[in-house]
């Protein structure tokens, strides 16, 4: 579990093919690694991947070929800066909100829009992912917590403040660039809970008549 608060700013220095469609991926990130051991968890992008070994401030993960169609990190190369977050700890302040770091799909960036103080930038979403983002709730963008300032059919925005805009690659994103997105997780259990409290009731009224 994660909370979409990046620590640092990485840099992938090793995308090599594997086994299948899989691959592995060496990343650099002299903070997350300076406690990292084999099995540890760490956002790469929203994606978490699980470390294999780790070198002189590099660590290694193999990355399933379903992760690579499910999000961006296929499109990744050598040089390629990276948004990294070890997972969270027990007692740890959370920050953002509960990020899993699995990915639900793949946005694009439709447009920035520069302000005095902060930068107001909109997103194209896949279409089974737009009901469950809402004005006011909570997005990860390539593992940045952000809270959604506006949403339409297809598209969402967020306001990137100038430390978002510093400290994470959102802020070298350009229009047509791919991002990884993860739905609020709360807004897909609660779905999940009425789907089966409708069905529970169409049940009831078909064995009863419709007479509750």
């Amino acid at each position: 579990m994660f909370t979409g608060i990046i620590e640092e700013m990485g840099e992938i220095v090793r995308v090599a093919p594997t086994a299948g469609d899989s691959a592995l991926l060496g990343v650099r990130g002299l903070l997350v690694t300076s406690d990292a051991r084999h099995g540890d968890s760490i956002a790469v992008n929203g994606v978490c991947l699980t470390v294999v070994e780790v070198t002189d401030g590099v660590f290694t993960a193999d990355v399933m070929g379903e992760t690579l169609r499910r999000s961006a990190l296929g499109a990744l190369r050598p040089g390629d800066p990276v948004n990294l977050e070890r997972a969270a700890a027990l007692g740890s302040r959370l920050g953002g909100h509960l990020v899993q770091g699995h990915v639900d799909g793949v946005g694009e960036l439709v447009s920035r829009e520069p302000a005095e103080q902060w930068e107001t930038v909109r997103f194209r979403l896949p279409a089974e992912l737009s009901r469950y983002v809402v004005e006011k709730g909570s997005i990860t963008i390539d593992g940045v917590s952000l809270t959604v300032a506006a949403v339409g059919d297809d598209e969402f925005a967020v306001g990137l403040i100038p430390t978002t805009l510093k400290l994470t690659t959102l802020g070298a994103k350009g229009v047509g660039d791919p991002v990884n997105l993860e739905v609020d997780v709360l807004a897909k259990y609660v779905e999940r809970l009425l789907g089966d409290r409708l069905a529970a009731g169409d049940r009831l009224a078909q064995t009863t008549g419709g007479v509750a």
